[in-house]
C-alpha cells in the first residue's frame, strides 16, 4: 500500500499543505512540526511520488551525476564524497553508468533538476536537454558550454615546483600523461613547464615523461623506462595519485629511498594520500572541498539559474615522500 500525504496528514493531524510544507523543508512550517511530521512519514515507509512533485512544484529534488570511471581512485573517492554532500540538502542523487547521452535521456524521464558531469564525459558535445548542468574538471572544446568547477591545475604544479626548488631541489622531472587529447592533464604539463622556467630551471625530454595513460601501471613502466636510461632526477612530480603509487613501487624496487635519494610529490589530494607505501606529500583541491563546491554549485544552478565557472586554489600537504637536498 503507498503511502500519501493524506495519510501522513490524517495521523499527524495537520493539513495537506503543511505536510507538503515540511517534507520539502518549508520556513513556513513550525521545526517541532516539521520535525513531528518528518518522522511520522518515515515511521509510516512514505516514498515521495517524483513525478506528482514535479507537477506541484515543478522540481523533484533530484540531481543526476554521470559517473566517470570505476578505475580512477580519485574520481570514485569524490562521487562518494559528493553523494555525502548532497544528503545533507534536501536533495537526492541518482547516479548513472551508461555512455553520456543514454544517461541524458534516463535523467529527462526522471526529471531531474540537475545534472553533474565530469572531464572525463567531456570529449564530445552533449545535448543536456534545457536541463541545468554543471562539469567538473572540463577546460576543453565544449568547456564554454556549461558552467565549470575546476581545481587550478597550472597553479597547483607552480606551488609543487616552488616548494621543490626552496628544498633545494634543482633536477626535477615530471611524470604524467602528456596528452593534447585530455586537457585536463595537459594544464598540470604546461604548469610544470611555467614554474620551471620561472625558477631558471632546465624542461627537455629528460625531465618530461610521459605516462601516456593515468593508471598505476602507467607510472611504473614510465618510472621503470626513466630509471633503465640513466636518469637520476633529485625529485619527481607524480600527475596523479594513480600514477604516483605506480612511481613509488618502481622506485622501491630499484632500492632508491624516498625522500633521501629521490623526493616524491603527487598531484590529487585525497586522504589515501596518507595510506601509501611511503605517505605522499600531494598538492591540489582536497576532494571534501571540490565536492562541497560541486554540489552547492548545482544546486545554485538549479535555484537561481546563475553560476559562473569557478578554478579552487590547491593546497600542499607535506608527508614524508619529500625532503630537502642533503
Amino acid at each position: 500500500m503507498n503511502i500519501t500525504i493524506k495519510d501522513i496528514a490524517k495521523v499527524a493531524g495537520v493539513s495537506y499543505s503543511t505536510v507538503s510544507k515540511a517534507l520539502n523543508n518549508s520556513n513556513l512550517v513550525k521545526e517541532d512540526t516539521k520535525r513531528k511530521i518528518i518522522k511520522i512519514a518515515d515511521d509510516m515507509g512514505y516514498e515521495p511520488n517524483f513525478a506528482a512533485q514535479r507537477l506541484v512544484s515543478k522540481n523533484t529534488k533530484i540531481i543526476g551525476l554521470i559517473w566517470p570511471t570505476i578505475e580512477r581512485t580519485v574520481l570514485a573517492t569524490l562521487v562518494t564524497k559528493i553523494s555525502n554532500e548532497i544528503a545533507k540538502t534536501p536533495y537526492s542523487m541518482i547516479l548513472s553508468v551508461d555512455p553520456i547521452q543514454k544517461s541524458m535521456d534516463t535523467f529527462k524521464k526522471f526529471a531531474v533538476d540537475g545534472i553533474i558531469l565530469f572531464e572525463e564525459n567531456m570529449y564530445t558535445e552533449v545535448n543536456p536537454n534545457s536541463i541545468p548542468l554543471i562539469s567538473y574538471g572540463v577546460s576543453g572544446k565544449y568547456a564554454s558550454s556549461y558552467p565549470i568547477i575546476d581545481a587550478n591545475h597550472e597553479l597547483a604544479m607552480h606551488k609543487a615546483i616552488i616548494y621543490l626548488y626552496e628544498l633545494g631541489h634543482t633536477n626535477i622531472t615530471f611524470i604524467g600523461n602528456v596528452s593534447e587529447t585530455d586537457p585536463l592533464q595537459m594544464e598540470k604539463y604546461h604548469g610544470f613547464v611555467k614554474a620551471m622556467k620561472l625558477c631558471d630551471l632546465e624542461v627537455c625530454d629528460s625531465n618530461v615523461v610521459n605516462t601516456e595513460g593515468l593508471d598505476w601501471y602507467d607510472g611504473y613502466r614510465a618510472t621503470k623506462n626513466m630509471l633503465a636510461s640513466g636518469e637520476f632526477p633529485t625529485a619527481i612530480v607524480g600527475g596523479s595519485y594513480d600514477i604516483s603509487g605506480g612511481i613509488i613501487r618502481s622506485l622501491r624496487e630499484k632500492n632508491i629511498a624516498i625522500p633521501n635519494d629521490i623526493s616524491v610529490i603527487s598531484y590529487d589530494n585525497i586522504p589515501q594520500m596518507d595510506n601509501m607505501e611511503i605517505p605522499v606529500t600531494s598538492i591540489g583541491v582536497s576532494v571534501e572541498a571540490l565536492a562541497t563546491e560541486i554540489v552547492h554549485s548545482i544546486i545554485a544552478l538549479v535555484e537561481t539559474s546563475e553560476l559562473t565557472t569557478k578554478k579552487l586554489t590547491p593546497v600542499l600537504v607535506e608527508r614524508a615522500s619529500s625532503s630537502a637536498i642533503k
